[in-house]
């Protein structure tokens, strides 16, 4: 497999992605990560993010879940239930509504038919963000997931619009360019 410039980048610094580069300019950009203590990673695997985060945020509680399994992280509680299975972990229900950050970088398998593919992407992302709120603390939350250019993210975009007092979208430099990848965070101020 081509490494590209990112790809290489993350391996020299031992990371299991390069999507924690797409992550770091998101965070960087809105201080997220500064405010946060109990993190919850929907859609963890390979693990990249959570390993970052907790890289950064020795002392934050990374909880982060997938249906795939992922190699154990130092510091980080991994569950391998899907996000419609949240509910069923006791040690992450015990903070329902008061984590400080939800990120997820869930994406469907896709099927190349875009209508299907664009249905599948809204419908995960709309389960993930109805998770996110019902985990969130309220007054302070910060919410970033990956989606897609594609005719349902203004929906989407919406709907955040109507939860979080701030919405903003990012296209961060380690995303391929020729990707339909888009990121949106939504954030709760007090």
């Amino acid at each position: 497999m081509h490494l590209d410039n990112w790809g290489l980048k993350a391996k020299k610094l031992g990371y299991r992605s390069r999507a924690v580069f797409k992550l770091e300019e998101i965070l960087n950009k809105t201080n997220a990560l500064k405010k946060s203590n109990n993190i919850l990673d929907i859609g963890a695997a390979p693990g990249g993010w959570s390993q970052f985060v907790k890289n950064k945020k020795k002392d934050a509680n990374v909880f982060a879940i997938d249906i795939l399994d992922i190699e154990p992280i130092e510091g980080v509680d991994f569950y391998n239930v899907a996000v419609e299975e949240l509910d069923s972990i006791d040690k992450i229900l015990a903070l329902k509504g008061s984590f400080d950050l939800v990120i997820s970088d869930l994406a469907p398998n896709l099927t190349g038919i875009s209508v299907i593919d664009e249905a599948n992407i809204f419908e995960l992302n709309d389960i993930t963000l109805n998770v996110a709120v019902e985990y969130l603390y309220k007054r302070r939350g910060f919410f970033i997931i990956k989606t897609f250019q594609n005719s349902m993210l203004k929906k989407l975009k919406t709907k955040m619009s109507s939860i979080f007092d701030e919405v903003q979208v990012h296209k961060p430099a380690a995303s391929k360019k020729q990707s339909a990848e888009i990121y949106l965070y939504g954030a709760f101020k007090e």
